[in-house]
């Protein structure tokens, strides 16, 4: 009786070998659904970014205010006859000044 029990334990255990390390191991799965899980995150993060730069693009082709804020904002330009003030605070300037000072001094 003893034979016929370490008969069927050992028959069980090579039937489940393939669910746990098989080919299409549960384990395997996990890890693929996992990978799937993270992929999707990506894609979801990428589709925003396309959908913000195609709304850009789309900004850019239909009119000239989109061109005419990016010129202003990142090359710092103005029109013509226009006149150009800039504020600044001179707290905030003099404390840059002395950190500056501080850090070459230190160096």
């Amino acid at each position: 009786m003893k034979s016929l029990t370490a008969i069927f334990v050992v028959l069980v255990a090579l039937m489940q070998y393939p669910l746990w390390f098989g080919k299409g191991s549960w384990l395997r799965v996990w890890s693929l659904n996992h990978q799937i899980e993270a992929q999707k995150k990506t894609n979801a993060d990428n589709q925003v970014r396309n959908n913000v730069l195609n709304a850009e693009v789309g900004d850019l082709k239909q009119g000239f205010s989109a061109i005419e804020e990016r010129a202003r904002n990142e090359l710092g330009m103005i029109k013509q006859d226009e006149i150009f003030f800039q504020v600044t605070n001179h707290e905030k300037d003099k404390k840059e000044a002395e950190a500056s000072i501080n850090s070459q001094v230190k160096h």
